[in-house]
């Protein structure tokens, strides 16, 4: 596959601004990391998270750095984001996630798990269940949620569950129908927006990572991008893309003020 003008225009080595992007070179911005250290210190001691922000402001981005930093010798993590099925079906998915054979009935399927979680437990695994999209999870499935973090009386938390959704998450465990799942969550994570410098780091963070290592972007162009994407990084993703190659059309060197502002006012932000 032909390498596109515009990277080559740069001197790119790959695609700067794309979600496809390993582990290794993932980017968390200064004023995120103490919310990843709050995310691994609670499954470190066996608690229950929720993790609220809006779209694009890095929720995904916080779950894979904190994956990083649970050894898997000590953690089993299980991702479920199909937020909308039923309580028996949501458990049958579940089942499947973690390698187990997805039984008739609610009860068998919740059985299961249960058991399974124990076992886990036996070897010293912790299991870590992640649910995205959490805002949209089925009250019935909400209101079950708490039994799956209650084992012997209350007194033995063997999985964390990581709830992870928009801000609406937060209004909905605070209804008095949840008040039991949402009065074991003590760690309670909210992302609020981006800072310029956390655009301007990420954008940077990006370059360098596609063989770059000086800045294509001039301060006035960054200022604008932030503006104009409110930090959030898909926006990000896309507004500094289409600068990059309408700059490589005009066989420019740098993104200017003046260019961001043109790919706004064309209709790609």
């Amino acid at each position: 596959m032909s390498t596109p003008r515009w990277i080559s225009h740069f001197g790119l080595k790959s695609v700067p601004f794309t979600k496809d992007i390993i582990d290794h070179d993932l980017w968390v911005p200064s004023s995120r990391k103490s919310i990843v250290d709050d995310l691994v210190d609670a499954c470190h001691e066996r608690g229950h998270v929720s993790l609220t922000g809006e779209p694009g402001v890095g929720k995904t981005c916080v779950l894979r750095a904190a994956r990083q930093r649970l050894p898997e010798s000590g953690f089993r993590l299980t991702y479920c984001h199909n937020a909308t099925l039923g309580r028996r079906d949501f458990y049958r998915q579940l089942c499947m996630a973690i390698g187990l054979h997805p039984k008739a009935t609610a009860a068998a399927v919740f059985f299961a798990v249960s058991e399974h979680v124990k076992a886990l437990d036996s070897e010293k695994l912790h299991p870590v269940f992640l649910l995205d999209e959490a805002h949209l999870l089925n009250q019935q499935v909400l209101e079950h949620l708490h039994i799956l973090s209650n084992y012997g009386w209350d007194s033995s938390p063997l999985l964390s569950l990581v709830l992870v959704g928009l801000p609406e998450l937060e209004e909905r465990l605070r209804f008095r129908k949840n008040r039991s799942l949402w009065s074991r969550v003590h760690t309670r994570l909210s992302l609020g927006d981006s800072l310029p410098e956390d655009t301007n780091e990420y954008v940077q963070h990006r370059l360098t990572i596609a063989g770059c290592t000086r800045s294509l972007f001039d301060s006035d162009a960054l200022a604008l991008l932030h503006e104009a994407s409110g930090g959030r990084l898909r926006d990000v993703d896309r507004i500094a893309t289409e600068a990059l190659k309408q700059a490589a059309r005009r066989k420019l060197k740098r993104v200017d003020r003046q260019l961001i502002a043109g790919v706004l006012d064309t209709g790609d932000d």
